[in-house]
């Protein structure tokens, strides 16, 4: 049995034992309602018409539409972009390792700093896949630490999270996907295939999710439990049989041959 993890651009892909295998966050990502995400489409696209009005108007119809058209992407690209070196920059901060900070993510990662500072964080690990071959799906998890509270002292499993508008229901079922996996693995010796481990080994004690902006930090417990668990096994349930439905449309019907009509 084996685990594999592939990078691609900003994204990556699993396999499992050979077979291609969906992240919790695409599950998560094809089966959850997007209204929100519809409105914040709309809402960048008139944002960014609005404040460069005077240059879309000495473009010819064609590339002005263009412009428009990919907009949203513009901020959701900077978004990712944002995110992407935040969570790479804490590993290496939590790993105990030298990190340059760019100026535009000094305040994100002071605020990190400051969680790592006010909770006594005490990294377990880092960035570790985990699988769950029952239901059909693998994950990155973020950190595996314990954390100083006010109960003492507890493990945590925890996603690092920095959107401008904070944690939002998804981040309950991601979480749930992490913690009911059956597996964690960690690089072996050789620095390229995976040891699997039982999760159960963790000994995780809570799961939460770390808002950090450039501002400041939340800690937020996240109670993931059996509920959102079975919610979860049914978005995967549903994801893995969208690309049945096609199957279930006919052959186009011709309408019943009927006697032709006898001349008076």
């Amino acid at each position: 049995m084996s685990i594999t993890r592939r990078n691609y651009g900003r994204g990556h892909g699993y396999t499992v034992d050979g077979q291609k295998t969906p992240g919790v966050t695409t599950i998560v990502g094809a089966t959850m309602p997007k209204d929100a995400l519809v409105k914040w489409a709309a809402d960048q696209t008139a944002n960014y018409a609005v404040d460069h009005w005077a240059e879309l108007t000495e473009e010819p119809p064609s590339k002005r539409l263009k412009r428009l058209q990919g907009a949203r992407y513009e901020d959701k690209d900077a978004a990712s972009n944002r995110g992407t070196e935040v969570h790479r920059l804490a590993e290496l901060y939590i790993s105990g390792q030298e990190v340059d900070v760019p100026d535009e993510l000094d305040g994100h990662v002071r605020s990190y700093e400051q969680f790592v500072s006010e909770f006594d964080v005490t990294p377990i690990h880092t960035e570790f896949l985990i699988v769950n071959r029952t239901v059909g799906y693998c994950g990155t998890v973020d950190l595996l630490a314990d954390l100083t509270t006010s109960a003492g002292i507890e493990r945590w499993l925890l996603d690092l999270k920095t959107s401008r508008s904070g944690i939002f229901a998804e981040t309950v079922l991601q979480l749930t996907g992490y913690r009911f996996a059956e597996n964690y693995a960690t690089l072996g010796e050789d620095g390229k295939t995976y040891d699997e481990h039982p999760m159960s080994d963790l000994g995780i004690q809570r799961v939460g999710a770390v808002h950090v902006t450039g501002d400041g930090y939340k800690l937020l417990p996240i109670d993931v439990d059996h509920g959102s668990w079975e919610y979860f096994r049914h978005l995967a349930w549903l994801y893995r049989r969208q690309d049945d439905l096609p199957e279930f449309i006919g052959p186009a019907l011709r309408p019943p041959r009927r006697p032709a009509a006898v001349a008076s």
